[in-house]
């Protein structure tokens, strides 16, 4: 499939438009009108879809609303599933995690990409099941899990209670702990100067410095991090995001941006929620991982110093209690 010139605005007009309108119409249901022309109903049919996806509402489609809008396209039995590159992504596979976790199934973290944790998952339920436990999804093992969903809905996930019982295992304090730190532009030197004071602290960390998050989250998970944190400067949808979808969300992720979020949002006197977005960095870290969108950059240069000491204060109160909600 050929993606689109990107990205897609108000006033654009052309095929790329109407394949945008299609997209959302088979997800939004909205009715958009005149199918070439972005115009003010299809900003608002994108903010929606972006609001409903985790993902930063702004109404413009770049690669990252794209790419959720074909992910949205697939359900579970609509393809064959198996391990390949580059790996499958789609809410199929989520749905599949889902399901895989929740029956006791190790798919690792719900974040749609059928990896190699959802591979051996996979395997282990055919294996179960008494099907050839080849690691493709199809209509057999479609037809297990159909029949097997009444039996998990509302059930956590395997990964849910392992991430819980390996944090309430960690020693309760910051020391030796393995933090890594990102930003994609803006906030060098406060991402220096944090790491720093941890350090200072007797912690592990990695400081990364790239614009490319998919760079920075490969980086987080081979040098095996305990948590990462990553902060950006913004002008609007301020906030602390942590890893949540259907049916899963880190707790300690949360843990961490409740308490990110209630520090930062008095230093910056303003709003700063704890959401549970599905951000591509917080998906393609196997960590509990928060996101900071902080604003407005004048105040967050001014106060570069006091969101240094916060975040370290709230990293320090997480080792102590990583799961606590406050």
């Amino acid at each position: 499939m050929t993606t689109p010139g990107l990205p897609l605005r108000i006033g654009d007009l052309g095929p790329s438009v109407r394949d945008l309108h299609r997209r959302l119409a088979a997800v939004v249901g909205d009715d958009l009108g005149d199918l070439d022309v972005f115009d003010a109903a299809t900003t608002e049919s994108v903010k929606q879809f972006q609001k409903d996806r985790g993902i930063i509402v702004d109404g413009i489609c770049g690669p990252q609303t794209w790419a959720a809008l074909v992910e949205a396209d697939h359900h579970l039995g609509d393809r064959m599933l198996y391990l390949r590159s580059p790996m499958s992504r789609g809410d199929d596979v989520m749905q599949l995690q889902q399901q895989l976790g929740a029956l006791g199934f190790d798919a690792g973290w719900v974040d749609g990409i059928f990896g190699p944790d959802t591979e051996r998952a996979l395997r282990d339920f055919q294996r179960n099941q008494g099907l050839t436990p080849d690691g493709v999804l199809g209509l057999d093992t479609v037809r297990c899990l159909a029949n097997l969903r009444g039996r998990v809905a509302g059930s956590k996930t395997v990964a849910e209670v392992r991430e819980a019982e390996v944090l309430r295992n960690r020693p309760g304090v910051i020391a030796g702990r393995r933090l890594v730190l990102g930003e994609a532009g803006g906030l060098p030197a406060v991402v220096d100067s944090l790491a720093r004071r941890l350090k200072v602290d007797g912690a592990q960390v990695l400081a990364l410095h790239h614009p490319d998050l998919a760079v920075q989250a490969k980086a987080a998970n081979e040098w095996d991090g305990d948590v990462f944190i990553g902060m950006t400067l913004a002008n609007e949808d301020l906030s602390i995001a942590y890893f949540a979808t259907e049916g899963f969300q880190s707790a300690g992720g949360h843990a961490l941006a409740t308490r990110c979020a209630s520090g930062l949002g008095g230093v910056l006197d303003c709003d700063l929620p704890a959401s549970g977005l599905r951000l591509p960095i917080l998906r393609g870290t196997r960590m509990p991982a928060v996101w900071c969108r902080l604003g407005p950059p004048p105040l967050v240069v001014e106060n570069a110093a006091a969101i240094v000491a916060t975040v370290r204060n709230a990293l320090t109160d997480w080792c102590a209690d990583p799961l606590l909600q406050g």
